[in-house]
């Protein structure tokens, strides 16, 4: 499980087949082939470790649903670990099971920040509630504008500098993670 708070941003270094490798500094010292780490919010599973390298293998199932296919060497990515029994919940409960890939319509300033709308599936907008949280490529955010194909979040300067979400622009493919509560509450309804 994640919090959305992402811990570095990684780069890739290669990709090939299914093996994805991440060059970072200062990430790999409390890591062991087998833990999971989110990359771009998806939960993958530790297979090597390098100095500061580490690699993850991308199953069919990942590639299918998520937008890490896209990848490229030299690409940023958004880096998380797992978090650890007692560990602090700065964001909320984040599966790194993405959901569907989203896509960006508008981004626009709003003071310093910047409404960023991204437009999804119905299947999962459904999901997706005003003040609720997502996870967008892997970042926890707060929704503030919210209908069954499209949402907004307001991405503050900080997110903005500390993830690859102020890299990104109007027509790339987010990965979105809806609120694991929701799911369960319309499960139970039904």
């Amino acid at each position: 499980m994640f919090t959305g708070i992402v811990d570095n941003i990684g780069i890739v270094a290669s990709f090939k087949e299914s093996f994805l490798e991440v060059s970072v500094t200062g990430f790999v010292h409390d890591i062991k082939k087998g833990d999971s780490v989110a990359i771009n919010g998806v939960c993958l599973t530790v297979v090597d470790i390098k100095k500061d390298q580490f690699s993850v293998e991308v199953v069919p199932e990942t590639k299918r649903r998520t937008n890490l296919t896209k990848l490229m060497k030299g690409d940023f990515i958004n880096l998380e670990k797992s978090v650890q029994a007692g560990g602090r919940l700065g964001g909320h409960f984040v599966q790194g099971h993405v959901d569907d890939i989203g896509i960006i319509k508008h981004i626009v300033k709003d003071g310093e920040a910047d409404i960023v709308k991204i437009e999804v599936d119905e299947s999962i907008g459904q999901y997706i509630v005003l003040k609720g949280y997502v996870a967008v490529d892997g970042v926890s955010l707060t929704v503030v504008e919210s209908t069954r194909t499209l949402f907004a979040f307001t991405l503050i300067p900080y997110t903005r500098d500390h993830t690859i979400l102020g890299k990104r622009k109007a027509g790339d493919s987010v990965n979105i993670e809806t609120d694991i509560l929701g799911k369960y509450v319309k499960q139970f309804v039904e």
